[in-house]
């Protein structure tokens, strides 16, 4: 097992991870930017260092920086946390070839799925159901148009090397995607340094489910079950809860299968995530994978009982995975929220010092936190404060937890969402478990929070 390792992340993200270290008596090493120089990261770990300035660019996507100190500290592998360079290729294979275990999947796994055309084809080679699209990069507006006309509208339109919405959208006609085609495909190139652009068909009304799965490097795959992620907003997740309300059995061991043959196909491993679109009638369809840990990872852990950071430090350090299919277990229902400062009613991000932070307390009621009184939430970040993360034996129960605890959530300072996620989860239409990925433009939720 490694001795100490560098977390090439900050936030929330880096606080979960040094306290399973902790746990597993393994030395941390933060990194932080100018503007995170009292971050709660820089004090929980046992060294911190300075990596340059308050954009990420500047600090936390710098490379060189990154892997400099992580030689220079003799930290045997670097964890990326979500998000910022857990899913880039290139760093991953100069972590290898700096003599530096880097905790994910392979570099060249990384890419494959990084590229939304190639985990296509990957997929459908491995016998698992893709949305009906192209598998290659369209080389205009013109020629998109004549595609959509041949895969019938409405269809998404893709950036190939995008994620979180970004350079995505539904068009529903010919007129709408030659307006829409030029600037997508901007903005997947100026985020992503690659215009390439692809379509699917759009499927109505549809579920976002993705299957967690682990795999050591001896072959050995499994399935965590389930999360249900529908609840969006401009495709980024405002609620996930685990397992699905909407499964059932046979559908749930289909698409943990499909999982882990997709993975077994990629020659996975460590942890990941398959993604899937699921229709009204059950049919699934591969939507992508993410080659990292997830943000909604606790609620898998709080059905599971299996800390999934454990998992990926142990895989990664060269031990066998150590349980078997069988032997995964799912015990009661668990709900996360994202709390993050911003205004309720644009879902802008809301920047400032939080004067007072007051957070619920209790069994089975569980806190990712980024953030403490007097924090100041930046402009440079994404504005997640914390994750509420809830447990009971029944989703009913579960559901009545959460209320709770989003009254018992009080924050001054900043504006937060806490008092329309306590308007979301009293929807008639969310406790009978109708959430599909249009679940906040259907219901058209009034915003009163201030």
């Amino acid at each position: 097992m490694f001795k100490k390792i560098l977390i090439a992340n900050r936030g929330e993200i880096a606080l979960r991870i040094i306290r399973t270290c902790k746990f597993m008596n393994i030395q941390t090493v933060a990194i932080y930017s100018e503007a995170d120089a009292e971050a709660l990261h820089v004090q929980r770990a046992d060294e911190a260092y300075s990596i340059g300035g308050p954009r990420v660019n500047e600090s936390y996507l710098n490379m060189d920086k990154i892997i400099g100190i992580a030689l220079e500290t003799n930290a045997e592998a670097i964890h990326p946390g979500y998000g910022l360079l857990s899913e880039n290729a290139v760093f991953a294979r100069r972590c290898v070839e700096a003599g530096i275990t880097f905790i994910g999947p392979n570099p060249k796994v990384i890419e494959q799925m990084g590229s939304k055309i190639e985990s296509r084809i990957a997929m459908e080679k491995a016998g698992v159901q893709i949305v009906p699209g192209i598998r290659y990069p369209l080389e205009n507006v013109e020629e998109a148009v004549l595609v959509a006309n041949e895969i019938g509208f409405p269809v998404m339109l893709k950036a190939s090397a995008g994620g979180g919405g970004i350079g995505m959208q539904l068009v529903n006609n010919a007129e709408e995607l030659r307006k829409s085609y030029a600037g997508n495909q901007t903005r997947a190139r100026n985020f992503f340094g690659n215009g390439a652009m692809y379509l699917e068909k759009y499927i109505q009304n549809p579920r976002h489910i993705e299957i967690q799965i682990l795999a050591d490097k001896f072959g050995n795959t499994v399935y965590l079950w389930e999360r249900e992620c529908s609840i969006q907003r401009r495709h980024q997740k405002v609620l996930e809860e685990a397992p699905s309300p909407f499964l059932d059995e046979a559908t749930r061991k289909s698409m943990g299968g499909a999982a882990v043959r997709a993975a077994k196909s990629l020659g996975y491993s460590n942890a990941g995530t398959i993604e899937f679109l699921v229709d009204s009638e059950k049919n699934f369809y591969f939507l992508e994978m993410n080659t990292r840990l997830q943000v909604e990872h606790p609620i898998t852990e709080e059905i599971t009982g299996i800390d999934l950071v454990e998992k990926q430090l142990r895989i990664a350090s060269g031990e066998p995975l150590g349980i078997t299919q069988s032997e995964i277990k799912r015990n009661g229902h668990a709900i996360e929220v994202r709390i993050y400062a911003e205004d309720p009613k644009t879902f802008f991000p809301s920047p400032g010092k939080i004067t007072k932070l007051s957070i619920p307390d209790g069994p089975h009621i569980r806190h990712e936190l980024g953030m403490e009184e007097n924090s100041v939430v930046t402009s440079y970040y994404d504005p997640m404060i914390a994750k509420l993360i809830v447990t009971a034996d029944t989703r009913e129960e579960a559901i009545e937890r959460l209320h709770s605890a989003l009254d018992s959530y009080h924050v001054e300072g900043i504006k937060t969402n806490v008092l329309f996620l306590k308007e979301l989860t009293l929807h008639p239409a969310f406790q009978s478990g109708e959430t599909t990925t249009n679940f906040l433009e259907r219901n058209q939720f009034s915003l009163s929070a201030k």
